[in-house]
């Protein structure tokens, strides 16, 4: 070993709304289904992907922007009332009272990890 330390290296993408870049996974990923933007949180439907924060301010920069259809190379506009759906519920969910504790990104009624739960018994 040469001494240096490894650290993983996070794939990145940029937010079609506020074109930052950010770590995958902080991301929301949109797939075009009949003229429609989809969201993908599991990254796993078919098709070309862009990326968006889950956020309503960054799905409205992007609809202003028309960055979906130029993302996605679909002609036309899309219909993004399933995605904007999805956004205020993520949103909605973080944001409950007496979720403070729950980190950020989870999903609702989602606790905490096994390690953390150990650690805060001892």
């Amino acid at each position: 070993m040469s001494g240096r330390t490894r650290t993983r290296v996070c794939p990145e993408r940029t937010c079609v709304g506020c074109r930052e870049r950010a770590v995958k996974s902080e991301l929301l990923r949109i797939v075009v289904i009949e003229d429609a933007c989809v969201p993908d949180p599991r990254g796993t439907l078919p098709g070309r992907g862009a990326y968006v924060h889950p956020a309503p301010v960054c799905v409205d920069q992007a609809v202003r922007r028309k960055a979906f259809p130029r993302a996605l190379r679909v002609p036309g506009p899309l219909d993004v009332k399933a995605l904007r759906h999805y956004v205020e519920q993520a949103q909605g969910c973080d944001e409950q009272p007496g979720k403070e504790d729950v980190p950020r990104g989870t999903p609702c009624g989602v606790g905490t990890s096994r390690v953390e739960s150990r650690s805060r018994l001892r």
